[in-house]
């Protein structure tokens, strides 16, 4: 039996929102795994009974504080020892759930993943990754998409190899293909971090790489399924994305590929390079949105992405 922490309090529309987001989840986590809330429960009581599920089909941790957006994420995961985030990191870091998901403070879950259950040992920086869609309906793999916004190229390096077995383990990809988001394709184009970084993945006989790739290709899967880069570029890529989904779909556009920009969709996006998964959410998350999250959680649980990264670095 896998266990699938959830922070009931994290997001803009908690606890309703994430109550019901787990709700819909319970019909297809799989009877192998058991969804638990952390949260107000006289809260997630109140939920769970306006939506007629019965109590018993969750696990509820009972916390009595929040992790607001606006506290100080160190300040707060420390001064708050008994709010959602910060019990469920101690639950995660002793193994009584498999993994946490929260669509709460961004920081907080980030101080959570590199001080509760911490890098993997070898690991120089971990990364905040995200899943675009491409229009052969198969998802491609961008790291970094926001937690570092400077990377050495020792990192971008290390984002490869993080990335080559996330593709593998959680996508089915098998030698999965990695490029360098760069401004031109040739290898003597972009800055002193991309060509160093280029050479670097060139010589790791452990990463199928196949160059850089130019923004016009990202979406098209046509060159790479796991591009890198710093969390500046990717965070704008990504940013950038949300915007034109929101604006096509204002202008009445839908298709399999716009409509797989929503974010909804995918849920959450994986801490990769800790020690236990992590999932965190958009701060606006719906009920679908939640619901996505949980089971992007369950899948990296069920692929022991940890594990393997874990063994990648030891050798």
């Amino acid at each position: 039996m896998i266990k699938i922490g959830v922070d009931a309090m994290g997001g803009d529309y908690a606890p309703e929102a994430t109550v019901k987001g787990a709700i819909l989840a319970l019909e297809k986590v799989g009877s192998d795994s058991r969804i638990v809330l952390f949260g107000d429960e006289r809260k997630i009581n109140s939920v769970l009974s306006s939506e007629g599920c019965p109590a018993d089909r969750f696990d509820i941790v009972a916390t009595t504080e929040v992790i607001e957006m606006g506290d100080h994420p160190a300040k707060a995961f420390q001064a708050k020892a008994d709010s959602s985030i910060t019990v469920g990191f101690g639950y995660l870091a002793k193994g009584a759930v498999d993994g946490f998901a929260s669509a709460g403070s961004t920081g907080a879950m980030m101080v959570g993943s590199m001080y509760a259950v911490k890098p993997i040992e070898g690991v120089i920086r971990p990364a905040i990754s995200s899943l675009i869609p491409t229009v052969t309906g198969h998802p491609a793999l961008l790291l970094d998409v926001g937690l570092n916004v400077d990377c050495k190229p020792e990192v971008l390096e290390q984002y490869g190899l993080i990335g080559s077995i996330y593709a593998e383990a959680v996508l089915g990809i098998e030698k999965p293909r990695v490029a360098v988001l760069n401004i031109g394709e040739e290898e003597t184009k972009g800055n002193v971090q991309t060509k160093a970084a280029y050479e670097l993945l060139k010589a790791d006989g452990r990463i199928n790489f196949v160059g850089n790739i130019e923004a016009s290709y990202l979406f098209s899967a046509k060159v790479a399924d796991v591009i890198v880069c710093d969390g500046f570029v990717g965070n704008t890529v990504l940013k950038m994305a949300e915007g034109l989904y929101r604006i096509n779909k204002a202008l009445g556009c839908s298709n399999a590929f716009w409509d797989a920009m929503n974010y909804e969709s995918v849920g959450g996006t994986p801490v990769l390079g800790v020690n236990a998964p992590v999932v965190i959410g958009h701060g606006c998350s719906s009920p679908e949105a939640i619901k996505s999250m949980i089971l992007s959680t369950g899948q990296v649980i069920r692929a022991g992405l940890t594990e393997k990264l874990q063994r990648a670095f030891k050798n």
